[in-house]
């Protein structure tokens, strides 16, 4: 029996060119068709929201390996009885890297500095520190692990986790629940948030919340955009009282006309938080190992739904 395996990169084609195997080069952003029939789909997080659909038109669908760790996008197009993996560990370093770069160029404000720099200005600007500064880190997952061990060099005055269990991480340090959050904004410098999207936590952060937060604080967004009540961020934003830094949007992709654009004291980055060349080397091997574990009926890693 052959294995039909779709795939979005030539080079995971390319590596499964393997007994008993058909890998088969589809995109379920690119391809205007949808795909043929097959066994197990690799894939991406579509780019649209309507893409995600085409997941429930793939005939004869057994498996699905997700190329990221998010999963929630895929869990209402999944037909019954396919099963699913996601990419826990190849991802997380990536993301924490740059949530650190995201907190970084707020605090120390680097995008009005090379505002200067284009405008040729000599001009000398006190910003704020990580050193010293309150954080409050929202997520205790793997992304929100690799975050926190990023931070605690920086030498914050106090960092806070909180995630939707309350428990006591293996390493000591106390994990809050959500429900206790807004007693700790009122000080926070920086909030971050590395939360998956649920229903728990869809608007989240919302008009309260953001009314809740100091005056000059950051929020930053590597966890996914409906957390953020947009609507309730941009009169922060344009009345100066808020800085925020976003990989993720509400709307995603964020339209060339919307206003958070040109937001002042706004950082964004268009979801590119996992996008290095490190985590493509490791999702890739990743990917190759599940489908071929999948071909000799072996037992999955990062399994989802059995």
């Amino acid at each position: 029996m052959i294995l039909r395996v779709l795939l979005p990169w030539q080079d995971l084609v390319d590596r499964l060119q393997h007994p008993g195997i058909e890998p088969i080069l589809w995109h379920i952003n690119d391809d205007p068709n949808d795909a043929p029939p097959a066994d197990v789909l690799v894939t991406e997080r579509p780019s649209k929201p309507e893409l995600c659909s085409r997941v429930s038109r793939i005939k004869g669908l057994k498996h699905v390996h997700l190329l990221s760790i998010g999963y929630e996008w895929v869990l209402e197009h999944l037909p019954e009885h396919v099963s699913l993996t996601n990419s826990t560990g190849a991802v997380e370093d990536a993301t924490a890297e740059h949530c650190l770069a995201l907190v970084l160029a707020s605090l120390r404000q680097l995008p009005q500095v090379g505002q200067q720099q284009r405008e040729r200005q000599w001009t000398r600007t006190w910003t704020g520190s990580l050193h010293g500064s309150k954080v409050v880190l929202l997520g205790a997952g793997g992304v929100g692990n690799e975050i926190r061990g990023r931070l605690l060099p920086f030498k914050p005055a106090e960092l806070t986790s909180f995630a939707r269990t309350e428990r006591v991480h293996e390493q000591g340090y106390p994990i809050y629940s959500l429900d206790r959050l807004r007693t700790f904004l009122p000080t926070a410098d920086v909030v971050i948030v590395a939360l998956p999207h649920t229903k728990e936590t869809e608007q989240l952060i919302d008009a309260e919340f953001l009314s809740t937060m100091k005056d000059g604080s950051v929020l930053v967004n590597v966890g996914r955009g409906p957390i953020i009540d947009t609507d309730a961020l941009l009169p922060e934003l344009q009345a100066g009282r808020l800085h925020a830094a976003l990989d993720v949007t509400d709307p995603e992709p964020l339209p060339a006309d919307h206003a958070l654009w040109s937001a002042p004291n706004c950082v964004i980055t268009p979801h590119m938080a996992g996008d290095t060349g490190q985590f493509i080397s490791m999702v890739s091997e990743m990917a190759v190992n599940q489908v071929i574990a999948f071909a000799h009926g072996e037992e999955l890693a990062n399994t989802i739904i059995n």
